[in-house]
């Protein structure tokens, strides 16, 4: 007869990858650190917000404070809250907008794949990218928030393009090529995998 209790050496290795994989939670902290990080965030955008509002009613103390929140090194402040300042401080909200929609997207995305599941799966408001959420989609999803954010920096440039030398329009344009280029290979890369993953099935 067959001994059904396993060995001294495999309880030992059950026990040691039973510790291995606990370590998973030590990320708990780092997920928690970013949830506090995206408070901070949101208190930016309100901040932002309410300056916005009441520079467009005539308060001079938040004018003031937009005027120095989207001035360009070198160049002149401008005296008026005009269409190009406002559209600046819009885009700085939107900025901050994407930069929280990355947070989420580490933040829960991140702990659904690397540290417990959070059986989401009848909830009404689980993210459509969550139910089929692993490392490669987590990945692809996090080049392309980097993509959206990069957009919006070169677009703030482009607008206050008169304040910038060629040099420095042209290296931020090459750097948002390279984060373009750079999603395209980790998509075409996890295209390559399903697709070999997929013809291992089928033989």
């Amino acid at each position: 007869m067959f001994d059904s209790q396993p060995s001294s050496s495999a309880r030992k290795r059950s026990a040691l990858a039973s510790f291995m994989f606990a370590s998973r939670w030590l990320q708990l902290p780092l997920y928690l650190g970013l949830i506090l990080a995206q408070c901070v965030y949101v208190f930016h955008f309100w901040v932002e917000l309410k300056d916005l509002v009441l520079a467009a009613m005539g308060n001079e103390a938040a004018l003031q404070h937009i005027f120095q929140a989207v001035a360009v090194p070198g160049a002149p402040l401008p005296d008026k809250l005009n269409e190009t300042t406002i559209m600046l401080v819009v885009l700085g909200l939107i900025d901050v907008v994407m930069i929280s929609n990355l947070l989420i997207m580490v933040i829960v995305g991140g702990y659904e794949t690397f540290v417990s599941r959070m059986y989401l799966e009848d909830h009404p408001d689980q993210p459509e990218w969550l139910s089929h959420v692993n490392a490669s989609v987590l990945k692809t999803k996090l080049a392309m928030a980097i993509i959206g954010i990069s957009s919006i920096h070169l677009l703030k440039t482009f607008i206050n393009a008169k304040s910038y030398d060629a040099q420095t329009i042209i290296a931020q344009t090459c750097i948002h090529v390279v984060f373009l280029l750079s999603a395209m290979a980790i998509a075409y890369t996890d295209r390559i995998m399903m697709n070999t993953q997929s013809d291992n099935k089928h033989h």
